[in-house]
């Protein structure tokens, strides 16, 4: 049986939460056209388990890999182990693993929590909001930990993809590896990789890091006749994944580099005492396109 739903909707659009599958949005979608604006989950992947599975989860104490079983702290070595059968890295940190809690919930907000104490102790909340087709969530996490620990955030959103499927991303450069390595310098941003205006997306495999990011995004799906205006805080990076001849890609909105627990300076992460805070904002906009547009 899936676990339970939490529906929101405002004049536009219609949204689905799964709060004990890691704080996942299970589904949004048009209300008009029925046009999932997020990938859509099927009764099979709302009976996984699994948010992987599902339209987007949050990325909490931090985002994608993390190489060398762990981390240095103040206080010491903070040890990871994997934490998926799929990666030898731990990945994604632990927040999406868990069972959030319904702290508050109407027509068009809801405010989720989780206490977790893996792999240190921290409180996470994300308040997800719908307003006239305009989806914005919010996840800050506190530092609950008698020591010190590095953190950082991030979204996971699934996104629909056909050949018609545009995006504009304006980024400074790209994360790369040195041979099997995780990503461990900034090179120039291939031609095809490059989205400073809204630009098809490459047909080989993406799954990097870019920096220099302002923020803003637009996602044009010209042929469902609609785009999503994003626009992210305190992300200074995005993670693309464009998987090979699958319908949907990714575009994450991260405060840190992959593997930034490793990488000189600690890019993006940021060093908490126990009772302080960092936050990460993300706000995807549903605008229809009109006839004029789809046609010029």
């Amino acid at each position: 049986m899936p676990a339970s739903l939490l529906h929101l909707e405002d004049r536009l659009t219609r949204l689905s939460l799964m709060p004990a599958v890691g704080g996942s949005i299970a589904n949004w979608s048009s209300k008009l056209t029925g046009q999932p604006l997020l990938r859509h989950s099927d009764r099979q992947a709302l009976s996984s388990g699994s948010p992987r599975r599902l339209a987007c989860y949050p990325l909490a104490p931090w985002s994608n890999r993390i190489a060398e079983g762990g981390f240095e702290c103040p206080n010491g070595w903070q040890a990871l182990a994997p934490n998926t059968d799929h990666d030898p890295y731990p990945i994604h940190g632990s927040a999406w693993q868990q069972a959030w809690q319904v702290d508050e919930h109407s027509n068009s907000h809801a405010r989720l929590s989780l206490n977790s104490s893996a792999p240190f102790a921290y409180r996470a909340e994300q308040h997800i909001e719908l307003s006239d087709g305009q989806l914005r969530m919010c996840l800050q996490v506190t530092h609950l930990a008698a020591n010190a620990a590095w953190h950082g955030l991030g979204f996971h959103p699934y996104l629909p993809r056909t050949a018609q499927t545009q995006l504009c991303a304006t980024a400074q450069r790209v994360w790369r590896a040195t041979g099997e390595a995780l990503p461990n310098r900034q090179d120039a941003i291939p031609p095809n990789w490059q989205f400073n205006s809204a630009s098809p997306l490459p047909t080989e495999l993406v799954d990097h890091a870019f920096t220099g990011w302002d923020g803003n995004c637009l996602i044009i799906q010209a042929d469902a006749g609609y785009q999503l205006a994003c626009q992210a805080k305190g992300a200074d990076y995005f993670l693309l994944f464009c998987p090979v001849d699958r319908d949907f890609f990714c575009f994450e909105p991260v405060s840190h580099p992959i593997n930034a627990h490793h990488l000189p300076g600690r890019p993006g992460l940021q060093l908490l005492q126990q009772g302080q805070s960092i936050r990460l904002e993300f706000s995807l906009h549903y605008q229809p396109l009109g006839q004029a547009e789809l046609s010029g």
